[in-house]
Formats: structure tokens, sequence, C-alpha cells
């Protein structure tokens, strides 16, 4: 049975074992994980989610508020929105399910805009086109291919090189709602033009 839940100090003892004690993002010395592990929960709750086989932990995807991530501001295209809840990286044990990180991602938009938060962040790679799945996906990722990412709705805001900083806007997704949440998050995620919709009576600013 496979199923996604949060990632929080309980849950994380089950993650692959680098993700365990990184601090990469965080830009600390790997003696300050508990600190940061309070902070975030205190502040944002679960930061992220892993995704079980069994019991197996075969996925798992970190995100939260920009500013719990000070690395990101040094990075090439950086650095993320002060709005933003910014995806840091994520982890792949099997090369058989790679379909598992659409599901991480899926559960994270859905998750962040039950929340109302505006916007989700995250770095990209353009890839050449003959990268394979391995370079693509397995394994440790702190960038993500962009063209991935533009599956889910996210849009360039910022490149350097080959470097891009994605973002999605939160508040123009629409989900339908006919379906349990679960089903809506992996069916049927649509994202919508975020054109502004004038009304009559706004027409001329009343």
């Amino acid at each position: 049975m496979t199923t996604v839940e949060h990632l929080n100090r309980v849950t994380l003892d089950a993650a692959p074992p680098p993700c365990r004690r990184c601090m990469w993002w965080q830009a600390a010395a790997a003696g300050q994980r508990d600190r940061f592990i309070d902070q975030i929960e205190d502040d944002f709750g679960p930061w992220g989610k892993v995704y079980r086989d069994g019991d197996e932990v075969i996925g798992l995807i970190q995100y939260g508020p920009a500013s719990f991530f000070p690395r990101a501001r040094s990075l090439p295209a950086g650095p993320p929105g002060r709005d933003s809840v910014l995806v840091t990286c994520a982890y792949l044990t099997d090369e058989s399910s790679p379909w598992v990180l659409q599901s991480l991602f899926l559960a994270a938009i859905g998750e962040c805009r039950d929340r109302r938060l505006p916007a989700l962040e995250a770095f990209a790679h353009r890839y050449r086109e003959d990268a394979g799945l391995h370079a693509r996906f397995m394994h440790h990722r702190t960038i993500f291919p962009s063209d991935f990412l533009r599956d889910f709705g996210f849009h360039t805001h910022r490149t350097a090189g080959r470097i891009e900083l994605m973002r999605l806007d939160l508040r123009a997704i629409e989900i339908a709602a006919e379906r349990s949440r679960l089903d809506r998050l992996r069916e049927r995620l649509a994202v919508v033009n975020p054109v502004p919709v004038v009304h009559p009576m706004n027409r001329n600013g009343g």
C-alpha cells in the first residue's frame, strides 16, 4: 500500500539517510538540525512530504517558507520571493517509479493551496534533450527539470544561464470539486491563465 505523509520530526527518521541530517539549504552546521526543525514546525508546520510503499520510504520532498533556506538567496537566478514557499529538494530511491516525484509535487501544491499560501517556487535546470531519467530525477535533486515544473503550471521568473527560478501562483489554480481531495490532486489539477477578470462595475475603477 502506498501513502503520502507529512515530513516532520517523526517521519524524518524513516527518510533516506542523506536527508536525515542534511543542512545544505539552511547553510548551517549539521548540529543545528534540531533547532531548524523546532523553528519551522512552530512557524509553518510539516515542511514536506514522504512517499511510502508499505513501510519503506521511496520518495521525499522538502519545502517551506523561503526565509528558512538562506542558501537560496545566493544561488543563480535567486533569490526566491519573500512571499513564496520554496521547494528545496527531493529524493527518489526507486528508478522503476519516477512518477513518485509527480505525486509528491501534487501533494505539495494541493496542501499549500489549501492553506491559501500565495506561491510555490523552485529552482530548475534546462536539461539537454538526451538527458536520461537518472540525471533528471533520481536520488538527490536540489534543482528540477524546467519542463517537468512547467507541466504543473510553473513559469520562469528569473534565469541565469541554464538555471531558472520558476514560480507557480497558487491563487491561479482551479481544482475540480466533485472528487475527493486526494483524487483531485492526482487526476485533475489544472492551472488557469491568471488574466484578471474585469467586472462591469469595476471598469471605471468603481
